[in-house]
């Protein structure tokens, strides 16, 4: 199985796409993260909950709509990549606004996460002891590596959408352009031969 048959798997099977997977971990994590280390009064919550939602909700309804639409596929993965973008945007101004560090791409933590997320199988259930029981500081760096993973997948997934999408209609269009032609081409013979009966006329 090569992997861009792993990255788009049939139309509407949403379970199956890797990006919808690890957004649902993301979802968990952050669900996670809120419920332990921000305020219940704290309206970065539901901000932060709701992006985390946006980004596995338009994964899951990009991959239904695409039995009828491509063009809304690729709307909706774009609105998920963007939700996600919008979740990182607020892990990182959790760190910065209380000094807390950001892991880097070469570090041994960062690259534990990626090592963990590279099974295309992992779940929640792999970083959940992690995410209940570290401090904010690690859950939320947990949280980006994920993230980053996710936008990965998505990044790759809009590319393959959008190039599917440009074949199907130059596809169309080739098979309009032979429709009209051959049109053309019938209209042009009658004007030939309008004294011609066709067959069954009277």
């Amino acid at each position: 199985m090569s992997d861009e048959t792993r990255l788009i798997p049939p139309h509407g099977n949403y379970r199956e796409l890797l990006s919808y997977r690890k957004a649902e971990i993301v979802y968990d994590v952050t669900f996670e993260f809120c419920d332990r280390f921000l305020a219940r009064s704290d309206r970065t919550i539901d901000q932060m909950i709701q992006a985390a939602r946006s980004g596995k909700q338009n994964i899951l309804e990009g991959s239904k709509a695409s039995r009828t639409s491509s063009e809304v596929e690729i709307k909706l993965t774009n609105v998920a990549r963007a939700s996600l973008e919008e979740l990182l945007d607020d892990y990182h101004d959790f760190l910065r606004a209380r000094k807390l560090s950001l892991w880097s791409k070469a570090s041994r933590e960062a690259q534990f996460v990626r090592r963990l997320g590279a099974n295309p199988d992992v779940t929640y259930a792999q970083y959940q002891e992690f995410c209940e029981t570290r401090p904010s500081e690690i859950v939320a760096n947990i949280a980006i590596c994920l993230i980053h993973q996710t936008n990965y997948l998505l990044d790759q997934q809009i590319r393959r959408l959008e190039r599917d999408f440009l074949i199907e209609g130059r596809f169309r269009e080739c098979i309009t352009r032979a429709r009209l032609q051959q049109r053309r081409q019938t209209e042009k013979e009658k004007s030939r031969h309008p004294s011609k009966k066709r067959h069954g006329d009277l």
